[in-house]
């Protein structure tokens, strides 16, 4: 089965000639540039569209796709989500991970079971590691190197350094 990547949403038509204008879920926006296709949602199914055009003016991403010339024709694509295949996804620096990589990761310190990564919280300084414990409790990780001892998304593991989750306590 093939696997997609949420990468913006169409949030209106741009102009008369089938712009259509997105609102970028990645922190790599030049990652639209060289984009030959995508994939848009419609309930639950996934259909190929072609890229024709990418344009950026003033921070605000523009795509035009084949087969579509006029404003009423891209009218219907308002509100649907915008994924890329596995072919399209931007390779990451080292050290730096999808949220879909680190979700229901397990997490270990000390090697004590501390619980499954449940969801990542994006702060301006550095995201939060959202750890859910076995007894139902929420521990709140920076996602920072310094605390973290290695992470291997294959096998959807991370280990803490010693020390890390006392970042929790209040």
């Amino acid at each position: 089965m093939k696997e997609y990547f949420l990468i913006a949403k169409i949030v209106s038509v741009f102009g008369k000639d089938g712009f259509v204008k997105i609102v970028s879920y990645s922190d790599f926006p030049e990652r639209f540039s060289g984009l030959k296709k995508v994939y848009i949602d419609f309930f639950g199914n996934k259909k190929l569209f072609n890229v024709e055009s990418v344009t950026e003016k003033k921070g605000t991403l523009y795509i035009k796709f084949s087969n579509f010339s006029t404003s009423e024709e891209a009218g219907f694509l308002t509100g649907r989500e915008v994924f890329v295949d596995e072919s399209d996804v931007i390779k990451l620096p080292e050290s730096n991970y999808f949220v879909h990589d680190l979700i229901g990761s397990k997490v270990m310190e000390n090697e004590q079971y501390l619980g499954i990564i449940a969801d990542v919280l994006v702060y301006p300084a550095n995201d939060v590691y959202v750890i859910q414990t076995a007894d139902g409790k929420e521990l709140l990780i920076p996602a920072v190197k310094e605390l973290i001892l290695s992470f291997n998304p294959e096998s959807k593991l991370m280990i803490l350094k010693p020390g890390s989750s006392k970042y929790d306590e209040d």
